[in-house]
């Protein structure tokens, strides 16, 4: 929830209006890298946020970013204000005196429309940080810059905290991005190709009227560098004599010296998730029966759909790999499913929001079982370089994430309901009026028995 504190978090003063700076301002009203650009991007990434900590991280900084847009706004529109009343003033621009009134709009310098194209959000936590420092270190910049193009006492200062302000959060997101413990240059979850990471090409070369002097530094020696020479040029090079030292790697998507060794495992590895997926597909329909929130039923419906599909693609996977697209019995699946089976006896005789959670933290068992199994085989084809495996993998494991922070959101739902005696369900519509009502406590304890009788029989 935002709340609008009417008081600045720095209170603004101009002691001498010039409205050409004042559209030099709107850059960081309206820009790419403005105010807005920052609180928008910060915040979409915080609702995206799976992690706690650090969601509250994006959205503390959104919602300053948000202040920041305040203080920037109100800088400019007092920088603006001659353009009311002064026609010499409106003429530094007719579209804000004009079209604005003189005042701000979420437009940039050049009067470019503010554009949600300006945020950089992935949705990988890491890179989304990266984007982050990347976008505080440009926006310093331009703070630095306004500050040299302004001699108001009072404007000089507003820019200075809002300047500090973004090494601040440079800070932030620095610590946050290292607390998060990942080497420095791992990118998602498929590795890079051995050797070919560390060659460096030397693709701009000459010297003297052919072009500048090449020039070497840590960015292309030492550590585990490999200096390219011109690969372009390589095969003339070694028609030359130079017996190929140097050349650009072969390019095998392969990570490991024995990928004989880790197929054997990934092989072994998806025929455990085949058993898995099977005895799934004949396990969900009994959850749908017993699920009692609509939104749960639905949930399982639709995951059973996605489940049959994952069968069909470990078979692909198998067969592209060389091997029978037979199941191996999973042992660990089983024993899932049998306490499932024990949740779902016991739920009989409890209330049906505690029923449906039982199930759905039973239900999430399987899910993270899945979801680790899908990883740890996605992990091994891009080892040996499958990669048509390891997306097909890819591809699975993400419906399977999905399936899990659906299960997540419904059992958020089902709690708030059992705090609050209201449920979406519950919601009337009165025939007089045509407004909805809302009742507390739901169906009578007798309707919800016979719907629970309904669904697990």
């Amino acid at each position: 929830m935002y709340h609008h504190v009417k008081k600045l978090m720095y209170t603004v003063r101009v002691d001498r209006p010039d409205p050409r700076f004042g559209n030099m301002l709107l850059e960081q009203f309206g820009g790419a890298n403005g105010e807005l650009a920052a609180a928008m991007q910060y915040s979409i990434q915080g609702l995206n946020c799976e992690d706690p900590e650090r969601k509250d991280l994006l959205m503390d900084i959104g919602t300053e970013e948000l202040s920041h847009l305040e203080v920037v706004g109100a800088l400019a529109r007092l920088h603006l204000k001659p353009m009311k009343f002064k026609r010499e003033e409106a003429e530094a621009d007719p579209l804000i005196a004009i079209a604005g009134g003189g005042g701000v709009n979420l437009y940039n310098s050049m009067g470019n429309a503010w554009t949600a194209d300006y945020l950089k959000i992935t949705g990988e936590l890491d890179v989304d940080l990266r984007s982050n420092i990347a976008a505080e270190a440009r926006a310093k910049i331009v703070y630095e810059r306004l500050i040299n193009f302004t001699t108001d006492p009072g404007t000089k200062d507003a820019l200075q905290f809002l300047m500090t302000r973004e090494i601040t959060h440079m800070k932030a997101f620095t610590a946050a991005l290292e607390s998060l413990g990942r080497p420095r240059f791992q990118i998602g979850q498929i590795p890079p190709t051995p050797g070919l990471v560390d060659q460096f090409f030397n693709d701009s070369t000459g010297t003297g009227e052919d072009g500048e002097v090449d020039t070497r530094g840590p960015w292309n020696q030492g550590d585990e560098w490999q200096f390219v020479e011109a690969p372009a040029f390589a095969d003339m090079r070694q028609g030359a004599g130079d017996g190929g030292e140097g050349r650009v790697d072969a390019r095998t998507t392969s990570t490991t010296d024995d990928p004989e060794m880790l197929q054997e495992l990934l092989v072994d590895q998806l025929k455990d998730l085949l058993s898995a997926e099977g005895q799934l597909v004949k396990a969900l329909p009994k959850m749908i029966e017993a699920a009692d929130a609509p939104g749960l039923r639905l949930c399982f419906e639709e995951h059973l759909e996605e489940t049959r599909v994952q069968v069909d693609r470990l078979k692909d996977a198998l067969t592209a790999l060389g091997a029978k697209a037979a199941a191996k019995p999973c042992k660990g699946m089983a024993g899932l499913l049998e306490e499932g089976q024990e949740v779902m006896a016991e739920g009989e005789d409890m209330e049906p929001q505690a029923a449906d959670l039982a199930l759905i933290a039973a239900a999430q068992k399987v899910e993270h079982y899945e979801i680790s199994a899908y990883k740890t085989a996605r992990t091994l084809a891009g080892q040996i370089g499958a990669q048509q495996v390891a997306l097909l993998l890819n591809t699975s494991l993400g419906e399977e994430e999905t399936a899990e922070s659906l299960l997540t959101q419904i059992a958020r739902e089902l709690m708030s309901e059992s705090r609050t005696g209201i449920s979406k369900d519950d919601e009337l519509t009165d025939a007089d009026t045509g407004s909805k009502k809302t009742t507390k406590g739901g169906p009578s304890a007798a309707a919800r028995s016979t719907t629970r009788k309904r669904n697990t029989t």
